[in-house]
């Protein structure tokens, strides 16, 4: 293997501290558990000195099981009677042992030093749930009573179209109460006067739309008729500005209704000229100059509103700590802060907790938020925590061993909470500084060569890193297996019918004809290919079944369309058993419509079209004429 080297130093240099960046499929986690088998093997930690961090409960789950799993294999295989008896105390140990989520560590901490946390010792920890369910108490509260009067902030939004404002205003507690701990006021941008912008933009867009009249064909032009949308746009507002003058909170909103209407800025037309002595590439790029225009408006704006939205919520904040306060609970964010508070600000449970511990075990720290890392780094390092926490460029290094991180930064895309990249990058940057090492397994255990070269080919042009740490540099993932030499293992599929109107290729079109080319490649796999499949408790090769495909989608809804039923379809056409996992389209498929309609007629017999429905459905399936 080409990481070889790496994994012999993960396995034997247990006194150096190590960041490990392994993509999936690399045996991250095998290497994380062989370290700390060793460490239990030579004796130079007990069980009780590990800490091991993953962000899921089920995570952490299978992290024990495959322990225990090797500490059975290292007991079996003990060379000598004191090793065997440090794999029987780790055995003993596994069950208590600190392996699980950062957050349950936090309140395990919590609850040992509870006096100079200053929480209940029997302390109880909200689930999301209750926790979304008392954001939602308190901001109804404060909802009704600012909605006669309501803050500049509030009204903007209130005036915005499309989906409920109290819904985006909901949305936006519950956010800050995610990050109530970065309680600073917001700054508003420098100079933006909101009206004034509005003015300008109107002039502007009355002059862009003005455009429409002078095609040579205004009817048949598409540029011109999206440009038609625009002038009407003006026109109506200049309707009802010489009844009512000029509301700059509603036109806000209709600016950015106008900046998301497709229709005014998708077409380009054809043809050089567009009207007498007008060029085509002249009103494009005027009518580009107005996106611009209402993009920067619109980006500032947006900017403005946030902070004043920051300090116009901030009741809402304050509501939900009463209610948590009056009922002695904490959510996971108040675990995080109150273990920060307590490792940081208390010397002396700091140097009695870092005694305590051996060896701290993150496992994908790309999905640490600050409050994780410096909880993990203050315990992990020997020296003085600094008036600027342990983010900062002068906090202490990691005691030599004591630290052991494995992750890929490619994943922090999906930003876990509140993780993001450029933390990651910023922590191995202070750490490398720091004489930290960074080993990289490249070897990827699951896909065969010929799929690992097309993912590469893939993704390193995109992923290059960038100098912020706002992006993760790409590394390339080297062969295991072997290839299939009687078979592909990247197919291409062919679309059927590609081409819509005028004979171009169209994404609606594609979309309509590929699920149907996909039931068939999967029917065609199962039975005629002849291809098999190792099974995975024998080794013996097996033919295909229908639990060996998977198809995965980016989305299960797009322009409010249901994108997994027409593959459903498909493969049910073709009486191939399929299981549907994950989204909400299962709500739309026919079984679920008609228990649904069954058991609203059950509890509104009065809602005559339920009833109807029921009795004409699947259940009873009574004609017209028996009802």
């Amino acid at each position: 293997m080409i990481d070889a080297e790496a994994r012999r130093r993960i396995a034997e240099d247990l006194d150096a501290t190590f960041v490990v960046e392994a993509a999936a499929g690399t045996g991250k986690t095998t290497a994380l558990i062989g370290r700390m088998v060793a460490l239990l093997r030579t004796g130079a930690a007990r069980l009780e000195e590990i800490v091991a961090v993953t962000f899921t409960e089920k995570a952490a789950g299978e992290m024990k099981l495959r322990l225990r799993e090797e500490l059975e294999r290292g007991l079996a295989g003990a060379a000598d009677a004191e090793e065997r008896a440090r794999f029987v105390a780790a055995l003993a140990a596994l069950e208590t042992a600190r392996i699980g989520t950062i957050h349950s560590f936090c309140a395990d901490l919590l609850r040992e030093h509870p006096v100079e946390a200053g929480v209940d010792p029997a302390l109880e920890v909200i689930s999301e749930a209750q926790e979304g369910a008392l954001v939602g108490r308190a901001f109804r509260s404060w909802l009704e009573r600012r909605l006669a009067d309501p803050p500049e902030g509030v009204r903007r939004v209130l005036r915005r179209r499309g989906g409920a404002p109290s819904e985006l205003l909901a949305r936006a507690c519950r956010d800050l109460v995610q990050r109530r701990d970065h309680d600073h006021p917001w700054r508003r941008p420098e100079g933006f006067d909101r009206d004034a912008r509005i003015d300008a933009l109107v002039e502007e867009v009355r002059s862009v739309g003005a455009l429409a009249e002078l095609a040579r064909d205004p009817h048949r032009d598409y540029l011109a008729r999206n440009l038609a949308r625009i002038a009407r746009f003006v026109a109506e507002l200049d309707g009802r500005e010489r009844v009512r003058g000029r509301d700059y909170d509603g036109l806000e909103a209709e600016l950015l209704a106008l900046r998301r209407d497709r229709d005014c800025w998708k077409h380009k037309g054809f043809g050089d000229r567009y009207g007498e002595g007008l060029m085509r590439a002249d009103v494009l790029s005027r009518r580009d100059a107005l996106a611009a225009s209402l993009d920067d408006f619109l980006a500032r704006s947006g900017e403005d509103l946030g902070a004043l939205l920051h300090a116009d919520l901030q009741p809402v904040v304050e509501a939900y700590e009463g209610l948590k306060a009056r009922t002695g609970t904490l959510d996971f964010l108040d675990l995080l802060i109150r273990a920060r508070d307590l490792i940081v600000g208390d010397a002396a449970v700091r140097e009695e907790l870092r005694g305590g511990v051996r060896c701290i075990f993150v496992d994908e720290f790309q999905d640490t938020d600050p409050l994780q890392a410096e909880i993990l780094l203050a315990l992990a390092s020997d020296g003085p925590v600094p008036d600027a926490g342990m983010l900062s460029d002068d906090a202490p290094p990691p005691a030599p061993g004591k630290l052991f991180l494995v992750g890929d930064p490619k994943q922090s895309i999906y930003r876990f909470r509140r993780a993001e990249v450029a933390l990651y990058e910023s922590i191995k940057r202070r750490l490398v500084g720091q004489g930290v090492e960074v080993l990289t397994l490249s070897t990827s255990f699951r896909a065969r060569p010929r799929i690992q070269r097309a993912i590469n080919a893939s993704f390193a042009p995109l992923m290059q890193g960038a100098a912020d740490g706002s992006q993760a540099s790409y590394v390339p993932l080297a062969p295991h297996r072997e290839d299939d030499a009687s078979r592909p293992a990247v197919i291409a599929l062919p679309v059927p019918r590609p081409y819509g109107r005028y004979g171009k290729i169209y994404k609606g079109s594609v979309a309509e004809s590929v699920p149907d080319a996909v039931g068939a490649l999967v029917d065609w796999l199962l039975t005629r290919s002849g291809w098999t499949i190792p099974d995975l408790e024998t080794g013996e090769a097996r033919a295909l079944t229908s639990r060996d495909v998977c198809l995965l989608f980016r989305s299960t809804k797009g322009w409010g369309a249901n994108l997994v039923a027409p593959y459903a379809r498909a493969l049910e056409a073709r009486a191939i058993p399929h299981v549907l996992v994950g989204g909400r389209t299962v709500h739309d498929r026919e079984e679920i419509l008609a228990v649904a309609t069954a058991l609203r007629a059950i509890e509104h017999l009065g809602d005559a079209l339920s009833v109807y429905g029921a009795l004409r459905g699947p259940f009873f399936a009574l004609s017209d004429e028996q009802l």
